[in-house]
């Protein structure tokens, strides 16, 4: 499907963008800064669920970084399903 690494490119850009530490969404999902840092190093996937997980995270810290998120993410999908 080529989304390996998807989801770290757009969580490292929405970071970069909105000043958010990986410290600071690994403390406000409630797991290890390591897991963070795989996911922004793209050296590991979060799952659909933990996607959504960090969607409401970002909406806590930053709503505006969780629509860019969720935009950058499901874009090409959404733009997909408006042509069906």
């Amino acid at each position: 499907m080529g989304n390996m690494g998807k989801a770290g490119k757009v969580l490292r850009q929405v970071l970069e963008s909105y000043g958010i530490s990986q410290n600071k969404l690994a403390l406000t999902l409630g797991v290890k800064p390591s897991v963070v840092f795989r996911w922004f190093h793209e050296q590991t996937d979060p799952s659909a669920e933990t996607v959504r997980s960090i969607a409401e995270a970002l909406q806590g810290l930053d709503p505006a970084a969780a629509d860019e998120f969720v935009r950058l993410y499901l874009g090409d999908y959404l733009q997909d399903s408006d042509k069906t």
